[in-house]
């Protein structure tokens, strides 16, 4: 079955790793399906808990919304730098054991493959799209990107990434996949420590993904502390903070946290569905500090679709709105 979207970004100059060989990333478009498995079969003991939830609906509104962020870096010709402070292993297997286990990714990603969309959110959604299918071949939904090899599908010849990874097998599984990228670094440090000591980068221009496990009770309130510390050395940088929905009280207290920080340009992305098991997540948010100036009308297109697709019953819904206006 053909692909719903156009690859609006292949063939690009720099355009990343699709279409080129290992010298300059470990895998593409062309890499052959034998080679990528065996990499996966490599990793599958790892026991990193995204795995289980590669490909799930939060995954995809995560993803979605850090490509359309991408596709406004990569607009400019200036060299703009990703740091990715939780990155994970970079590519997930979809039919490894995590996966089949959870089978999260068939109601996320596998509910966008092969769907209907419509417009204007079938544009918008493309970056994202064309990026997952770069990894796999012929329509089939095999493995699934993470935070760093999305991004790195945007990065040009001038442009880095720093993908921050403390767990062991997680880290060497990304440097395998990002290979002798020399656009792309891993760093095996803390995500919290890494979030302030890497900002400003030099290049002044770029994002900051903050994606953590939310496995401690204090994440909520020290995702807020890590922020203000990090802002207060590069104000002028864009940062995108990922958090779990499970009760209003933990994202409803993180809000007034950020509405008293004094950032400004504060966008809030949520998404909330019903989960068919009470023990599964039933909703995700986004935190956009300095977003670009597109961003809430492109989400304002994106999130009713993407609702539509992802939502199992009728009992779901969405909100994009300013915690804090520019002053």
């Amino acid at each position: 079955m053909p692909l719903p979207f156009l690859p609006r970004f292949a063939g690009r100059e720099g355009q990343g790793d699709r279409g080129r060989t290992s010298s300059d990333g470990r895998f593409s478009r062309n890499t052959p399906a034998a080679t990528l498995a065996a990499s996966l079969d490599a990793d599958a003991t790892m026991n990193y808990r995204h795995a289980f939830h590669a490909g799930g609906f939060a995954d995809v509104v995560k993803h979605a919304v850090l490509a359309r962020i991408l596709v406004h870096l990569h607009a400019k010709p200036a060299a703009f730098r990703v740091i990715d402070t939780h990155a994970g292993a970079g590519i997930y297997d979809l039919a490894g054991p995590e996966a089949s286990r959870s089978a999260e990714w068939r109601e996320g990603i596998g509910r966008l493959f092969g769907a209907s969309i419509g417009e204007p959110a079938r544009s918008l959604l493309a970056p994202y799209l064309d990026a997952v299918a770069g990894l796999n071949s012929a329509g089939r939904l095999a493995c699934y990107p993470g935070s760093p090899m999305l991004a790195r599908a945007f990065l040009r010849p001038q442009d880095r990434l720093i993908a921050c990874e403390l767990e062991p097998n997680a880290a060497a599984a990304l440097a395998r996949h990002l290979g002798r990228d020399r656009r792309a670094k891993v760093v095996a440090i803390d995500g919290w420590i890494a979030l302030n000591a890497y900002v400003p980068p030099p290049e002044r221009r770029g994002l900051v993904v903050v994606d953590p496990p939310f496995e401690e009770a204090g994440d909520f309130s020290r995702l807020t502390r890590v922020l203000e510390a990090a802002h207060r050395k590069w104000a002028s940088g864009s940062y995108l903070l990922w958090y779990p929905i499970k009760t209003r009280e933990e994202p409803d207290a993180l809000a007034r946290r950020l509405r008293r920080s004094g950032i400004a340009k504060i966008l809030r992305v949520e998404l909330t569905l019903e989960p068919h098991e009470a023990d599964r997540l039933g909703g995700c948010g986004l935190i956009a500090v300095n977003p670009p100036w597109t961003l809430e009308s492109e989400l304002a297109a994106m999130l009713p679709e993407l609702t539509r697709l992802l939502a199992a019953t009728g009992k779901s819904r969405h909100r994009v709105d300013w915690l804090v206006a520019e002053r």
